[in-house]
């Protein structure tokens, strides 16, 4: 899979949710259903997602990130995506289906942990400096 000029079409809308040292949190929705689409939106935009083997390369340490962040990045066993929000026509009814589910438990520990590293970068930079903790 690859963005092409001559390729079928996809669009991808994102949102940020939050901002972290090295990471965000989007909310992201499609307009097609392309395979792989969100993964390779995201790698082609030079925002891999956590997790992917495919289109995420291999795992580097974010500069400045605590012990803590880098274990759980590193023991993230899959891609960190997930479909909070999933609505469709039934097949045989017609009827619109709307589904919710919140993030799975070691989703919400890695968010957990990205938190906490961004407030320690930011309580170890001094106030007034133009320097993005992380980005020496």
């Amino acid at each position: 899979m690859a963005v092409r000029s001559d390729g079928r079409p996809a669009t991808t809308h994102y949102r940020v949710l939050e901002r972290y040292r090295a990471h965000s949190f989007l909310s992201v929705r499609l307009t097609t259903g392309r395979t792989h689409q969100i993964r390779l939106h995201l790698s082609h935009l030079k925002y891999p997602i956590v997790g992917d083997p495919v289109y995420g390369g291999r795992f580097g340490r974010p500069r400045g990130a605590s012990e803590a962040l880098a274990t759980c990045l590193r023991s993230f066993g899959h891609q960190a995506l997930h479909a909070a929000e999933l609505a469709f026509d039934h097949p045989r009814t017609g009827r619109r289906l709307a589904l919710q589910t919140p993030v799975p438990a070691d989703f919400a520990v890695l968010l957990d942990v990205l938190r906490a590293d961004a407030l320690e970068a930011a309580r170890r930079t001094p106030v007034g400096s133009t320097r993005r903790p992380g980005r020496d």
